[in-house]
């Protein structure tokens, strides 16, 4: 067992669950609304399929949008499939969820992003610990204050 909890391989693995709990009532039912999603992915995932024209036009990465038009939409434990139009041309996708970078949907301003292993974190364990320290230190010289009798305030007061 590790001595430490990994909240964000958690916060991740939750996070693809909506996606796959969201993928799961869309391909039963359709986009409701004005929903639509920008889905951006990671071309060069092991497991990613898409057609040889469309990995040598994004080598790296990839945005869908699923809007309008798109077709088998199938969700599966670790991958989705859709078929999407390019240009009059119907191309089948398979995507991991490991594999997505973003998921948008600006109808709602709605957004995810997973951070992948080749980021570093946004912040040091160093600099998480030093806040934490000061916050200690000032909790500790409150408790050293004397406190006087509060004082009670009524509504009527602010009312015109």
């Amino acid at each position: 067992m590790n001595d430490t909890i990994n909240y964000g391989h958690l916060m991740h693995n939750a996070m693809r669950g909506l996606l796959a709990e969201l993928l799961r009532d869309i391909s039963a039912n359709g986009l409701p609304g004005e929903h639509h999603f920008f889905i951006t992915f990671d071309t060069t995932h092991e497991d990613v399929k898409i057609a040889n024209w469309l990995r040598e036009r994004y080598p790296e990465d990839m945005t869908v949008v699923v809007q309008h038009w798109f077709e088998d939409l199938n969700v599966f434990d670790d991958y989705f499939t859709i078929t999407l139009n390019f240009g009059d041309s119907p191309e089948p996708l398979v995507i991991p969820f490991d594999a997505i970078k973003t998921f948008v949907d600006p109808s709602v301003e709605f957004g995810l992003r997973f951070e992948h292993a080749d980021i570093e974190p946004l912040i040091d364990d160093d600099e998480l610990e030093s806040p934490m320290i000061e916050i200690d230190t000032e909790l500790d010289q409150l408790d050293e204050k004397p406190r006087g009798d509060a004082e009670v305030v009524s509504l009527d007061s602010f009312r015109k």
